[in-house]
């Protein structure tokens, strides 16, 4: 690994891997999306990147030099802007490194937004109060539920954006040839496009802020579990 590599390491949620990107600063120190807490792109050490875990450097056939991609992560320190399907810490990388803001891991995944059952706070409610045997089974569920909405609806958000462009251009040329009727019509039509674009984008949001409040709940479970395990119950024990 080296200034100004695309470096990244294996996390999981609720058990399912995924590569959590960051860009080497070459001084023992890493700027990446941290999620504790709000979101927030930091630089923090590689220790605290890694979390114990192997790092693996990604290389890219085409790439800005070390100083530029350093540059262009700092240049967003202290971001706050975190979204699964269209800024996460894969987008942010090789944005950074490519100037291409794409996440290649989302497409491994596929979730059906109709999928999604789980009312707000309820996984949080179970954390708190069900068996521990009850929030693995819930959190399971929730994996299940969530599993990443990539195949169905990012698909479908990009259409939509390319068919508002489409009719975009449709309707200039109708104006060069003095066609404002087939002008009108395309822009009604580009009109229609941008609203389904939105809609999906507001549903893909809604998919991402679930995705990180389980993250959190996950954390408020697996914080309970450790409370309440033999040892530390143990342990406890022996203070009294």
């Amino acid at each position: 690994m080296a200034r100004g590599d695309q470096i990244y390491v294996m996390r999981d949620v609720m058990g399912v891997p995924y590569q959590h990107h960051g860009i080497d600063c070459g001084d023992g120190s890493v700027i990446h999306y941290r999620k504790v807490g709000t979101a927030t792109i930091a630089r923090t050490s590689a220790a605290a990147f890694a979390r114990g875990n192997p790092l693996y450097t990604l290389p890219q056939s085409v790439s800005f030099i070390p100083d530029v991609v350093l540059n262009r992560a700092e240049s967003r320190l202290g971001e706050q802007r975190y979204n699964l399907f269209f800024n996460n810490c894969e987008h942010f990388a090789n944005w950074c490194k490519t100037g291409n803001n794409v996440s290649l891991q989302l497409d491994n995944f596929g979730l059906q937004l109709e999928q999604i059952k789980l009312p707000g706070g309820f996984t949080r409610q179970a954390a708190q109060q069900e068996t521990p045997q009850a929030i693995l089974e819930l959190f399971a569920k929730a994996l299940d539920n969530i599993a990443i909405a990539t195949s169905t609806l990012l698909p479908d958000y990009q259409q939509a954006r390319a068919d508002g462009e489409k009719w975009k251009q449709v309707a200039q040329a109708a104006l060069g040839r003095g066609r404002e009727d087939l002008a009108r019509a395309a822009l009604h039509k580009r009109h229609a496009a941008q609203k389904k674009a939105e809609a999906i984008q507001a549903q893909l949001q809604d998919l991402s802020d679930l995705q990180i409040s389980i993250q959190t709940d996950q954390t408020l479970a697996l914080k309970r579990l450790a409370e309440d395990s033999p040892l530390s119950i143990s342990l406890s024990s022996q203070k009294i």
